[in-house]
């Protein structure tokens, strides 16, 4: 039996980016559907005192989010996870810094025009992109970031993870996510990070 999964993500997170590599393993070990949604770091945070660092991530995530929400506009959710496996895979993996070059190479990488860099400073995009987040907010709490999944309409944050597990690896870490998820007095485990992002 199929297991419908949603996947919140801000392009910019690199945890939500290793998350987003293993689901992708578990969708070839498993009966599983995902549909990809934004979540936005700088709508979480607009009310927090940052360090002067994340004002400048925060732009990009912006940059990056309008862009893939004016292309779902166009083409739905058929080209949410290749623009964003093209953007973050520069981002997280390549080590390249947030650009026009940037995207315009990812747009190309997916087939699509370069028209829509023209969107990466158009803020009408931002109520779109709030609402997504909050979709996926609305199902966690708002102490938590992300990656955010859902399955069959139970959404948790996580699983954080590093580096993301392969083959039914990856099927046997989703198989007791799904378990815990499942019980609806399950809220949270949690130990401290030894590691930074790996991505392999």
């Amino acid at each position: 039996m199929q297991t419908k999964a949603e996947f919140w993500f801000d392009p910019v997170c690199p945890w939500a980016f290793i998350t987003s590599r293993w689901i992708l393993e578990v969708a070839k070990v498993r009966e599983i559907e995902i549909t990809w949604n934004i979540f936005s770091l700088p709508h979480l945070n607009k009310d927090r005192e940052m360090p002067e660092k994340y004002k400048a991530i925060f732009a990009n995530s912006w940059s990056c989010a309008r862009i893939i929400k004016s292309v779902e506009k166009d083409f739905g959710k058929e080209k949410t996870l290749p623009l964003y496996s093209a953007i973050s895979t520069r981002i997280h993996v390549l080590k390249e810094a947030v650009s026009k070059d940037l995207l315009s190479d990812s747009l190309k990488e997916v087939g699509l025009d370069t028209r829509y860099l023209a969107e990466m400073e158009n803020s009408d995009w931002d109520k779109q992109i709030i609402e997504s987040h909050e979709r996926g907010i609305k199902l966690v709490g708002d102490d938590v970031g992300t990656p955010i999944i859902a399955i069959n309409g139970i959404g948790f944050f996580g699983p954080v993870i590093s580096p993301a597990p392969k083959g039914e690896e990856a099927g046997k870490l989703w198989d007791g996510v799904v378990l815990s998820a499942s019980y609806p007095g399950f809220f949270e485990i949690k130990r401290s990070r030894t590691v930074g992002p790996i991505f392999d």
